[in-house]
């Protein structure tokens, strides 16, 4: 796991940081705000800490920008503010919780592991995409055919989860082009079937039964129910 500590009082983030690693966590710092929404942009945190009074951009401003950017991320609130309204406000902006400074670190602790379980109860079940006895998995862009990985480029890999997310419909040539590639700097009069032919190679070459399919004139399906 790894956690994004955003506090300007040096003492208090590397007591944090040194506290976290201790109980296995993997821990980055930033001392003021605009190099914490720097980190937030480059790295994806499990739960960023995030100090509400901060040099160069403030906790409630970053939290707002985050929240819009990404939203999946979990943050939890350092502040001195203590009245009602102050902790309505973060959570209204989309904090997951807060804890009020003076704190012990065991608390910081307790509510990371708590924000932590929420959030893996409140995650859906993974979709894996399979057709007859190909996978492929979104999450992790990892394929298999009969149980055997299948490396695939971005472009290829992204041609199979189409064709996947449409198992048995016909999909043309310019269904393709409009939907996976987006400059027409990329595009050539052949790339479509060109990129198809790599990808049977990937998926079908050396098992009886293919399963990426032409459909002359018209474009390309992904069947299991195709006899050849």
């Amino acid at each position: 796991m790894k956690i994004l500590v955003v506090e300007d009082e040096q003492a208090i983030a590397k007591n944090i940081a040194e506290y976290l690693r201790g109980h296995d966590f993997t821990v980055d710092i930033a001392f003021d705000g605009t190099t914490g929404w720097e980190k937030i942009r480059k790295t994806k945190y499990d739960v960023i800490l995030l100090d509400w009074m901060l040099p160069g951009m403030d906790g409630l401003q970053i939290l707002a920008m985050t929240r819009r950017e990404f939203p999946d991320r979990a943050i939890l609130m350092l502040t001195a503010k203590d009245t009602l309204d102050d902790k309505v406000s973060g959570l209204n902006v989309g904090a997951d919780d807060y804890v009020v400074k003076p704190f012990q670190l065991k608390e910081v602790l307790a509510r990371i592991q708590a924000i932590l379980r929420r959030r893996a109860k409140a995650q859906p079940k993974r979709l894996i995409l399979k057709i007859a006895d190909l996978s492929l998995d979104p999450q992790t862009q990892i394929v298999k055919r009969g149980g055997k990985d299948v490396k695939l480029t971005k472009k290829l890999f992204q041609i199979l989860e189409f064709l996947m997310r449409n198992p048995e419909r016909v999909i043309s040539k310019s269904e393709l082009e409009e939907t996976l590639w987006d400059s027409e700097a990329e595009l050539w009069s052949d790339v479509v079937r060109s990129h198809i032919q790599k990808l049977r190679e990937k998926v079908d070459k050396g098992y009886d039964k293919p399963l990426i399919h032409t459909i002359h004139g018209t474009g390309y399906k992904l069947s299991a129910n195709i006899d050849n």
